[in-house]
């Protein structure tokens, strides 16, 4: 049984679900006045401190930030109750969208109303990008490294282009960056890892990608085992945020592997935009889409956006859950600090890159140019929101 801190704090944590729009910057100031200020549930050092191990893991900051609020407050029992709150909304209405799009022939009808849209999404995703480099692209080294992850990007488009990126990165910034003399510091944390449980984590991964690879791909639980797959892998190697995981998703899903369309792609992303909640519930509209073009019934959607959003969120909730208890010691050490700047700078490449491969389409529609161009300059210089400017596209499609 909860006790009466507990159900407050599920109250409160509802309360954060049905606001939470903006993304991860606006999310944390929410969490600040939910958490922090209204009811003490912990303090301001412990909720930025926990933002902090967020943004050092790969995952969706925000859920790791509450999650682990949650782990403080009331432990495991209670931090996975906040986790299906947190994500069940956002991820059931992602589901719904995807599946009205597919069904009774409503594709000219959705197409029509998001006209405006997709220009307003990549406009969105440009501002992203903009935003996140002018942060991470401090040094020679970090743009090297965005280039070069975007040229392999453009070139390779193989979906391991991004952990192998990803990884790379990482290594050359940490090795570039980093002061010798933590070695004792090092011995000290990873001595306290729990070794079982991290081989666990891993095994999940390699399980899955072998029965992906090995399983009859005319069974029906083919799909839904590589959708799992596709998405606890990307999950393992987001890093950045919502940002990051439009360009991985785009290039996997609808690049390389033709799951769905750019057009339906873009408008998931936009109408997620106008959404409260955690970002990386758009993957829930992906998995369902991608059941539904390959012949899946309704049952079948259902259970490829429920496998989607789970896969894309559970490395994150596993590591969080995993490294709060050492947290403390982690945070010493240099080497895993230094390595987020290449690795961010990695992301941003991905980013760039999205950009390009969603722009081809546009082509020289000066319309779809000139709102995206609006939408970047809009959320550049003013403090509008994105989802005032998704709302707005939307009326626009229906009334012109």
């Amino acid at each position: 049984m909860l006790n009466k801190k507990q159900l407050l704090f599920l109250r409160d944590v509802c309360f954060f679900t049905f606001t939470a729009f903006g993304g991860a910057q606006a999310h944390l100031s929410l969490l600040l006045r939910y958490f922090v200020k209204t009811n003490r549930y912990i303090s301001e050092e412990q909720l930025l401190e926990i933002n902090a191990l967020a943004q050092v893991l790969p995952g969706p900051a925000s859920t790791q930030t509450l999650v682990g609020i949650a782990y403080k407050v009331g432990g495991l029992k209670l931090s996975l109750i906040t986790f299906l709150i947190w994500i069940l909304p956002s991820a059931a209405v992602m589901t719904f969208a995807a599946i009205s799009y597919a069904r009774f022939d409503q594709k000219q009808k959705f197409a029509e109303i998001l006209e405006y849209i997709q220009p307003i999404a990549l406009g969105i995703v440009a501002y992203g990008g903009y935003t996140l480099a002018r942060r991470v692209l401090a040094s020679q080294v970090s743009v090297f490294l965005a280039l070069a992850a975007t040229i392999c990007t453009l070139v390779l488009r193989n979906a391991y282009v991004f952990p192998l990126a990803i990884l790379i990165g990482g290594m050359v910034s940490s090795a570039l960056d980093t002061p010798k003399e933590e070695s004792e510091i090092r011995v000290k944390l990873f001595s306290n890892i729990n070794r079982r449980k991290l081989i666990y984590f891993i095994g999940v991964l390699l399980l899955l990608a072998l029965l992906g690879a090995v399983i009859n791909r005319t069974s029906p639980f083919s799909l839904p085992i590589r959708l799992f797959e596709n998405f606890y892998r990307n999950g393992i190697f987001v890093f950045g945020g919502g940002q990051v995981l439009v360009p991985l998703m785009f290039t996997e899903f609808v690049q390389m592997k033709q799951y769905l369309h750019a057009s339906g792609f873009l408008s998931g992303f936009a109408l997620q935009q106008a959404l409260p909640g955690p970002t990386f519930s758009f993957t829930s509209y992906i998995g369902a889409l991608s059941m539904k073009n390959f012949g899946y019934g309704l049952g079948g959607q259902i259970l490829g956006g429920a496998v989607a959003v789970i896969g894309i969120n559970l490395p994150g909730l596993i590591l969080v859950l995993l490294i709060v208890p050492f947290w403390d010691d982690l945070k010493k050490i240099a080497r895993i600090k230094h390595s987020l700047s290449g690795i961010n700078a990695v992301s941003v490449g991905f980013i760039i890159a999205a950009f390009i491969l969603l722009l081809i389409p546009i082509g020289l529609d000066i319309m779809a140019i000139g709102i995206l161009l609006s939408t970047f300059l809009i959320l550049n210089f003013t403090k509008v929101s994105p989802t005032v400017l998704v709302i707005v596209g939307i009326l626009l499609g229906c009334f012109i």
